[in-house]
């Protein structure tokens, strides 16, 4: 329906487009066709005019044509002398108005009926003479209605190809973008990976196959960023829901109660670790939003044998609980890969603080060192979702995390600086 509209729509303007062109045109053309015609009736009366006044002359005192005028030039021209009339006949129509022109002393032109009249002085001495000559207009005012009409019916043909092509190629355009929209739609819920692949953009039609190519993608990634978030939290969970139940088994074949601080511990760590990963799928920092680097850094290691390296004042414009979250799984990994030492660095640089977290183990594979934070990719002893949710939530911060193959255990983490409060 909505497609239905706006095809409507553009045959209308092209109609109306077209309509106003006509108009103009026709218009136009009838007015220089009235000047043309106009032009030529006072071209044939003075051309008449000339010609009898080229018969006038003067014999004996008396003013007389040297030709006789035939019959038919009789009812169109006409000679007055000294205000009488002494050649042709004038109808009674006209003839007030002729008088008028022959008492004048002047050429002019005067139109009566659908005559033209036209007035021409002939320099005689001692004599007014004036030559009258009538040119009918109805030949004229013919051939412009007629041309009008004329004009009238080829702009309604015209509007009505014109509607016509536009209602065509607008179909056309309209079939290939419904079309086109229709395999977007249907990989979209399909085939994510589909894509146009049109190349570089040579008309319409190439912006709109690169524009849905661009939405394709984020749909794509959309998709893969809601399957990585719910590995994410699945890893997250399952550690603390493994020792739950390891210690219920143990409990049930031992025939003791569970130790009450290991469920709790257990339950905090799931609690902590669900409220850190929504937060990052959903939140961003809001504005004023700062801690302490090192008290955070502090509640990370938590009694673990890790050096501690800082600056006297490292604020970030992270929440706590974030910090925290987003240092414990690096502090975990080092000390699971380590050979003796785990050590964590900070350092100003810019409007940012970089964190590093480096310990003496392998290290990172150098051609693995960019998918280490791709969920699955894991180098040994565990799931490989540890670094991903330590990118989304670096990500959520407003932050960057990155692995650096140095021979060690190195992951580089900067988070945005504190400002200065004011």
């Amino acid at each position: 329906m909505a497609v239905t509209g706006f095809r409507r729509r553009i045959v209308a303007l092209t109609v109306l487009i077209a309509t106003a062109v006509v108009a103009i045109l026709v218009v136009v053309s009838h007015v220089l066709l009235s000047g043309v015609t106009d032009a030529d009736a006072h071209d044939l009366a003075r051309t008449r005019a000339e010609a009898v006044a080229a018969n006038v002359t003067a014999v004996g005192g008396r003013v007389v044509l040297t030709e006789n005028s035939s019959e038919a030039l009789d009812e169109v021209a006409w000679v007055y002398a000294d205000g009488r009339l002494i050649d042709g006949n004038v109808p009674a129509s006209v003839a007030e108005r002729v008088e008028a022109l022959a008492a004048s002393r002047r050429s002019q032109t005067a139109a009566v009926d659908n005559y033209l009249l036209y007035a021409r002085q002939v320099p005689i001495d001692g004599h007014h003479v004036m030559v009258i000559v009538r040119v009918d207009l109805t030949p004229y005012e013919t051939s412009e209605q007629h041309s009008l009409t004329l004009s009238l019916i080829l702009g309604g043909v015209t509007i009505l190809l014109a509607g016509g092509v536009a209602h065509l190629v607008v179909r056309r355009a309209l079939r290939v973008v419904h079309e086109m929209a229709a395999l977007a739609d249907d990989w979209g819920h399909h085939e994510p990976g589909r894509r146009f692949n049109l190349g570089a953009p040579r008309d319409e039609f190439g912006e709109l196959g690169r524009t849905l190519d661009h939405l394709l993608e984020r749909v794509d990634n959309a998709l893969a960023d809601e399957r990585r978030l719910t590995d994410e939290i699945a890893h997250e969970l399952r550690t603390p829901l493994t020792v739950l139940r390891g210690e219920a088994q143990l409990a049930q074949l031992s025939g003791e109660p569970v130790p009450p601080e290991a469920v709790l511990s257990e339950v905090d760590r799931l609690d902590a670790a669900i409220t850190t990963i929504l937060r990052a799928a959903r939140a961003r920092t809001d504005a004023g939003t700062r801690c302490d680097l090192r008290s955070a850094a502090r509640q990370a290691i938590a009694g673990r044998a890790v050096e501690v390296a800082f600056p006297a004042k490292a604020e970030v414009a992270v929440a706590a609980d974030v910090a925290v979250s987003l240092l414990l799984p690096l502090l975990e990994n080092g000390l699971r890969h380590a050979r003796s030492r785990v050590w964590i660095t900070a350092r100003i640089q810019g409007e940012a603080i970089v964190v590093d977290v480096l310990d003496d183990g392998p290290g990172f594979d150098p051609a693995e060192v960019d998918r280490v934070f791709e969920a699955g990719v894991t180098g040994g002893g565990g799931y490989g979702l540890g670094l991903p949710v330590v990118r989304r939530i670096a990500a959520s911060a407003g932050g960057e995390v990155r692995a650096i193959a140095d021979g060690r255990g190195h992951v580089e983490v900067t988070l945005p600086a504190a400002r200065a409060a004011t």
